[in-house]
């Protein structure tokens, strides 16, 4: 009696899966030492050298006035802050309190913005890419037996170093989000205030370790995509093919 056969696989997800394997192999070929290459060449551009550390920091006074303090001179111990006119008791205040500068908006850094909008698409197609590439791997791992796992180990630990690429690239880009809003929390409280000196250096060290950080998620993925090219290449056969037939070896 027959085994009983397994049911055929739908035409259409036949066709994905043919199509996904054709891309994660170009990527792995083409588009992983394409990767390597931008990369190093960024790294090593004067866009990301150490030398031009004192152009990308801002200002100081970071467009924002230190004002002159006036107490004025009374006989009331009530700070100056606290009090009013009663003309102005008539007038009512609502809503949160708006800072304005007469010199204009706080601008961001924007030689870091220019970098980190360099990087980005970057670091997008780095997920896309390394997502194709883990879905290729996964389809490829066979069916669960008893004995001759050598490949399948290989296909696991390969999966688990495009994970972590893939995990990174995609910690990087939230980071890069996560910098300006931190740093725009800051400079309202140069906004409020504006004679606290630490605030404004704590902005010049901020964007300092921004720019540094730039530059190691440029090193770090060159790396990541050198490390995982070489380490699929060396293995592309045992990652498409994990379990040999035996039956050529029982003569």
């Amino acid at each position: 009696m027959n085994k009983k056969q397994a049911h055929p696989e739908n035409k259409e997800l036949s066709e994905y899966k043919q199509k996904l394997f054709a891309d994660a192999e170009r990527i792995v070929k083409e588009e992983f030492p394409k990767n390597v290459l931008e990369f190093d060449a960024l790294l090593k551009s004067p866009k990301l050298s150490y030398d031009r550390l004192a152009q990308i920091l801002p200002d100081k006074s970071l467009n924002i006035p230190i004002p002159d303090v006036d107490n004025g001179n009374t006989d009331s111990d009530e700070p100056a802050a606290k009090r009013k006119r009663v003309a102005d008791e008539v007038v009512k205040q609502t809503g949160p309190p708006v800072y304005a500068f007469t010199s204009g908006t706080v601008p961001c850094n924007e030689n870091l913005a220019q970098l980190m909008d360099t990087v980005r698409p970057r670091l997008r197609d780095a997920v896309e890419q390394c997502n194709t590439v883990k879905m290729w791997i996964t389809l490829l791992i066979p069916r669960i037996e008893d004995g001759n796992n050598f490949g399948v180990g290989i296909q696991e630990e390969t999966l688990s170093e495009v994970r972590n690429v893939e995990s990174e690239a995609a910690s990087f880009l939230d980071q890069m989000s996560r910098y300006f809003t931190t740093r725009g929390k800051l400079i309202t409280k140069i906004a409020k205030y504006p004679h606290v000196d630490d605030y404004r250096r704590a902005i010049l060290d901020m964007d300092e370790k921004q720019f540094i950080n730039i530059r190691l998620v440029v090193l770090e993925m060159r790396n990541h995509f050198s490390t995982l090219h070489d380490m699929i290449m060396k293995n592309y056969e045992k990652i498409k093919v994990p379990r040999n037939s035996n039956t050529e070896h029982l003569y």
